[in-house]
């Protein structure tokens, strides 16, 4: 499967790479790039010999959030976060998935990466969880992978500081993942899916499930209490202020 925004290759036996590619918009998620994420992930679910995913970016990008048209249209109430739910897809994925984040990952691209089982970042790339920076609270599950897998201080320090923070400067924060320079990042992923794929698929699937499933259960409701803030706090006319002057900057 190749689209436009998205390609889905088979790089070796067992391993797919789904590699985010929309160089004019920057990975952010666009329509076409959301569908083209659940189609390659429904795909994957669907493909009885696949034992591991990477996901990954292009050059310096790895996926940088939603994009402006998308924000306003929450604010203005028309939409909602969970209308292209894409955030989940890793977590729900049968096999084990490889977040190589190459490149930038901004707002809900970061998160969608964490919520894969492994997650390898750059020193060069900016990361970042810049919510509160538009004025309204996190979204996608944010408010729940980020203290799950950042730890709660960094966490909390990220959600409500909505900072950058290179993956150099994480590194040195503690952050539990793989922190190289950019050009090892995939090839060090493609490394651990290698190993990963010499498990047989049934065994990596079972303990997946096994693993995940805390996670799968709260995250419907983390969801839900997100909605809610969101009501509280994205319909400010400060927040589409700022979406409009802010936003890309």
């Amino acid at each position: 499967m190749s689209q436009s925004v998205v390609e889905l290759l088979e790089i070796e036996r067992g391993i797919i790479q789904v590699t985010m590619q929309d160089r004019v918009h920057k990975n952010t998620f666009t329509l076409e790039m959301t569908h083209g994420l659940r189609e390659a992930f429904h795909t994957i679910q669907n493909d009885s010999t696949c034992k591991v995913v990477i996901l990954t970016g292009y050059d310096n990008y790895f996926a940088t959030g939603g994009t402006q048209e998308g924000l306003l249209a929450i604010h203005e109430g028309t939409s909602k976060f969970t209308d292209e739910n894409i955030y989940s897809l890793a977590l729900n994925c049968k096999v084990p998935v490889i977040a190589a984040m190459q490149g930038h990952a901004v707002g809900g691209g970061f998160v969608m990466g964490l919520f894969s089982d492994f997650v390898i970042l750059s020193k060069e790339s900016m990361y970042t969880t810049n919510f509160m920076r538009y004025g309204f609270t996190p979204g996608m599950g944010a408010t729940f992978i980020i203290p799950q897998k950042l730890g709660f201080s960094l966490g909390e320090e990220l959600l409500l500081n909505g900072g950058n923070y290179r993956g150099a400067e994480l590194e040195k924060r503690g952050v539990p993942f793989p922190v190289l320079p950019r050009k090892e990042v995939r090839s060090y992923g493609l490394d651990l899916a290698r190993q990963l794929a010499e498990k047989p698929r049934f065994s990596l699937i079972t303990l997946k499930d096994h693993l995940v499933a805390p996670l799968r259960d709260k995250l419907p409701k983390i969801v839900e209490q997100e909605l809610i803030m969101h009501e509280k706090t994205f319909h400010q006319a400060e927040v589409k202020e700022r979406i409009i002057n802010l936003f890309g900057k």
